[in-house]
């Protein structure tokens, strides 16, 4: 294994950059909660189609999931900067798509594509950490890392709200894109400085990129000014029949693609090197991702369009986890038959390794109780008519979360993964406990004891990132980092999506035996059945019972995941 060299200026401008790229990826996933009515009303659903509107939310979350595998292995296979400048591409490119749309189905193609190049940064920002220090020395950097991105949580709300108070959502996306795009051109320019490139660079192959990709946003955007004049208009009206295709627009960009195609297969100096991608293809294993990526859209498309305060799975919910099975069971059976399989035979052979997997999955299992169903708790309780309200208790844990994330960094120097991820997930279970005993008016006010349980909640959690992500990367090497830190964001995510369902199925079952156990409302309330306050209590009291099971659940979940983490993580400090 090559020991990393000590990183200088040009590393760590490179590092800085992926890091603020995390942190603005994050922010997006958060900024849509509160921009979501506006988008519905954009692409013109009402305010109560909201099942409708699933697939913004869900369309993110399966890009950000379904293709991190494939991503991941990319960035062992060509490098760490060339996969962060695709994956800030693609979210400039998704965040295009957004931005234009004026119907549902270019929209939640465009959260796709987001979803696709900010799950990308992820895995290839862990692994470029671990190629500039040596493992008693990433620590504080994998902190920073884990706290950038928990921090986008935080701000990304607050960012979205000034956006909203300013300007019309399109404005978000127009936003990530420019940023996106000054972000990737730095980085670009860092690469092609340590690349050092002989003059005389084909410049046609650059010229036929910028005429595609303009020609597209003119297309997707129809700027007023231009669409409207008399000889220029032309170039958005079709030439056959109503459909976009047609349009010069149209014909000019898919020319200009297949002109760079030719270009970059035939010249001396091919800008992206299509030649290599037949290899790339072979050692990146196509159809063993297609088949994973296939498997984990199955589980997103199952749990992640659910609404978890009343369903367990999506109407479809079992066909897509059956289909999911087939698809994993496929994945499986590719991966010990592949000459070159997408996860390196015994890649994650060390306990450690998939330790840190199944560690990262039951935390995802208890976090996810704490994002959702600490604001139903709040609505339920203290904020029946606000939702802004309810989710802004949830801001104290996550205000928490990057703080312990740079704690857990500054520890993992020094002690040991193993125990530090222990006791975060210790002062995790505890704070669930603490919810299990919330009642009316513990949020009231300035809540101290909800406050406390919220803030160590969050602690616990971020403590956890850092020494998951060192060990997880210390026990491989340096040639799987990429894929294996694909994967350990992709185990908290499955772990996210399968809590929930699980925790759910649980407090469903106690709410409905607590309903069962109730006198029925004629009885409470003669001649007053439809407006029987009484009932209605006893009603809420069972909601509680079922957000008090589904607490309970997490703090197991919590559990396992620090027993999990103290038998199988590295006991010893890291050297």
């Amino acid at each position: 294994m090559t020991v990393p060299v000590p990183p200088g200026a040009r590393q760590r401008t490179t590092l800085t950059l992926a890091c603020l790229a995390v942190g603005f990826a994050a922010a997006d996933t958060y900024v849509v909660v509160l921009a979501l009515p506006d988008m519905m009303a954009g692409v013109g659903l009402n305010p109560d189609e909201l099942q409708r509107a699933a697939p913004i939310v869900s369309g993110f979350l399966l890009g950000y999931v379904a293709m991190l595998p494939l991503i991941g292995r990319i960035a062992d296979l060509r490098g760490r900067l060339p996969v962060l400048v695709f994956s800030l591409l693609v979210f400039a490119f998704g965040s295009l798509v957004t931005a234009a749309s004026e119907d549902l189905t270019p929209m939640v193609v465009g959260r796709f594509l987001q979803g696709l190049g900010g799950g990308g940064l992820v895995p290839a920002t862990l692994a470029l950490v671990a190629d500039l220090w040596p493992p008693r020395r990433r620590g504080v950097s994998l902190g920073v890392v884990g706290a950038v991105q928990e921090l986008g949580s935080v701000l990304g709300p607050l960012y979205g709200a000034l956006v909203l108070a300013l300007w019309q959502w399109p404005a978000i996306f127009w936003i990530n894109l420019l940023v996106a795009l000054l972000l990737a051109s730095w980085l670009a320019l860092l690469r092609l400085g340590a690349r050092r490139p002989a003059p005389g660079a084909d410049r046609w192959s650059v010229v036929l990129v910028l005429v595609a990709v303009g020609a597209f946003a003119l297309l997707i955007t129809e700027p007023e000014p231009l669409a409207s004049l008399v000889t220029l208009g032309l170039a958005w009206v079709p030439l056959a029949g109503g459909s976009v295709l047609s349009a010069p627009l149209t014909l000019a960009c898919l020319a200009a693609v297949a002109a760079f195609v030719v270009r970059d297969l035939t010249t001396a100096r091919p800008v992206v090197g299509l030649r290599s991608l037949a290899r790339l293809s072979r050692y990146a294993d196509l159809p063993g991702a297609a088949l994973l990526g296939l498997a984990l859209a199955g589980i997103v498309l199952a749990f992640a369009t659910a609404d978890p305060e009343v369903q367990v799975f999506s109407p479809l919910g079992p066909w897509f986890l059956a289909g999911s099975t087939l698809a994993g069971a496929g994945f499986l059976w590719r991966q010990a038959r592949a000459s070159y399989p997408l996860v390196p035979r015994r890649a994650l052979a060390a306990p450690p390794a998939w330790g840190a997997l199944l560690v990262n999955f039951f935390i995802g299992s208890a976090l996810i109780a704490a994002l959702v169903d600490v604001p139903i708790f709040a609505r339920v309780t203290e904020y029946p008519d606000s939702q802004l309200g309810a989710a802004l208790v949830l801001v104290r844990l996550l205000a928490a979360l990057p703080v312990g994330a740079l704690l857990g960094g500054v520890l993992v120097r020094r002690l040991p993964p193993g125990p530090i991820t222990g006791v975060g997930m210790l002062a995790a279970a505890g704070s669930f406990v603490a919810m299990t005993r919330w009642e009316d008016g513990t949020l009231a006010g300035a809540g101290v004891g909800a406050t406390v349980a919220l803030v160590v909640c969050g602690l616990g959690f971020g403590l956890a990132i850092a020494p998951v992500n060192a060990a997880l990367l210390a026990a491989t090497k340096q040639e799987v980092h990429g894929v294996s830190s694909a994967l350990v964001v992709v185990a908290r995510m499955v772990g996210m999506l399968v809590g929930i369902s699980v925790l759910t199925t649980i407090g469903l079952a106690r709410y409905y035996a607590r309903e069962r156990s109730l006198p029925p409302p004629t009885e409470l309330c003669p001649g007053e059945v439809t407006q029987c306050a009484e009932y209605a209590d006893l009603l809420r009291e069972a909601g509680l019972v079922q957000l008090h099971t589904v607490f309970a659940g997490a703090a197991g979940c919590a559990l396992v995941a620090g027993i999990a983490a103290v038998l199988l993580l590295p006991r010893n400090a890291p050297r």
